[in-house]
């Protein structure tokens, strides 16, 4: 039995695949940097590791959400340039600064706290003004741009602050055709101009997300931001699936089966008996749930393929556990059930998973707890489950 076969579980991490995700993302956006976008531990994949081999692929930014996230990667000895945006009041500015991060600014507040952090460091914030053109979450109104944009520029000129990028976020980009994609682009381009007319030098300007990416080259201007589509994902069923964007989902969750046995018919399954044996059959236990991060919005319809078979869950999903109606198959205890992954072996994708539980594929593998330890593949030749480490 090779390693991995003799985990409980576990996600399988194919690297090579990232590092090919990544070259056509950057074709796709060419003349263009791309960032990866590394926030909430890779999209659950590993952000260490995933950060190094998209580096190694091209990528020239990395991106994160909190500044924890960010300053985990200097940490681990990630150089380059790193961004994150996602701040409150009493932040870690002045480690941020130390290290070398981009931080973003929405508002006042935060020109405030990184100006005065950057004075007890002794050097210039490298800051990026985000503008709200419409997402509605974080970012500055129209409104309220050229307040910021004055009072970023009077600290730059004064030396507390280098302003490096002017950026934003679609809310639609995922929808083909959505009309606010048309009218966030204008108005990013509109806060772009002001504040470059106001004497503001970004070294890059940035609204495209996967989405933007993949299907509004438009919206590239200096940088791209890809997060969902580096690990494989289409951002949207209706833009597309992973393959026609030539794409190859980085994750695969697997598990191994713990117990095989033969019930009679009539028999109540998991909590609540919401199933119960037509006949008399065989169950698999596969010993993952909604610790795991396997939804338990999914009970009764997720997927998983086990001996070369599409099965799906019979009952509820437990916390640490599940059940399958093999239909009288007896499968080795220890064979391999597959939740999802790139489909080489008809496995089910995450976005199965997601149409199941009712939510998305982003969902999915982010979702995955640190409890299944992820298993590191990297070689060139994509292969199926077990592949080793």
């Amino acid at each position: 039995m090779n390693e991995t076969a003799s985990l409980r579980a576990r996600a399988e991490i194919d690297l090579a695949a990232l590092r090919a995700n990544v070259r056509v993302l950057r074709a796709r956006a060419s003349g263009a940097h791309l960032m990866a976008v590394v926030k909430s531990d890779a999209y659950g994949h590993g952000a260490v590791r995933c950060a190094r081999a998209a580096l190694e692929a091209g990528a020239t930014w990395l991106g994160t959400a909190t500044p924890q996230e960010a300053l985990a990667l200097r940490a681990a000895g990630l150089g380059g340039r790193v961004m994150c945006w996602l701040w409150t009041p009493g932040g870690p500015w002045r480690e941020a600064i130390e290290a070398d991060i981009d931080v973003s600014v929405s508002g006042m507040w935060a020109l405030r706290e990184v100006t005065a952090a950057a004075a007890r460091a002794g050097r210039p914030a490298r800051i990026q003004l985000k503008a709200d053109t419409g997402l509605g979450r974080n970012g500055c109104q129209p409104a309220d741009w050229p307040a910021l944009v004055a009072a970023a520029r009077t600290a730059e000129q004064a030396g507390t602050v280098r302003i490096t990028g002017l950026w934003s976020h679609f809310a639609c980009a995922d929808e083909p055709g959505h009309p606010s994609i048309t009218a966030q682009l204008d108005t990013f381009r509109d806060m772009v101009a002001y504040a470059e007319k106001a004497g503001v030098e970004p070294e890059v300007r940035h609204i495209a997300n996967s989405p933007a990416t993949l299907t509004v080259p438009e919206s590239h201007f200096d940088l791209v931001r890809t997060g969902i589509a580096m690990y494989g994902i289409s951002p949207s069923p209706e833009l597309g699936t992973p393959a026609d964007f030539g794409l190859r989902p980085v994750m695969t969750l697997a598990a191994s089966v713990a117990l095989v046995k033969r019930v009679p018919a009539g028999h109540g399954i998991s909590y609540g008996h919401h199933y119960t044996t037509s006949e008399e059959t065989t169950l698999g236990l596969v010993p993952v749930g909604y610790a795991d991060g396997v939804p338990r919005h999914a009970s009764g319809r997720g997927p998983v393929l086990i001996g070369g078979v599409r099965r799906t869950i019979a009952g509820r999903v437990a916390m640490d556990q599940f059940v399958v109606d093999l239909h009288g198959d007896e499968p080795v205890v220890g064979a391999d059930a597959v939740l999802f992954g790139p489909g080489d072996q008809g496995e089910p994708s995450a976005e199965d998973w997601a149409r199941a539980a009712g939510t998305i594929a982003y969902e999915i593998v982010t979702r995955i707890s640190d409890r299944v330890p992820r298993v590191y593949r990297d070689d060139e030749t994509p292969t199926g489950p077990s592949a080793g480490s």
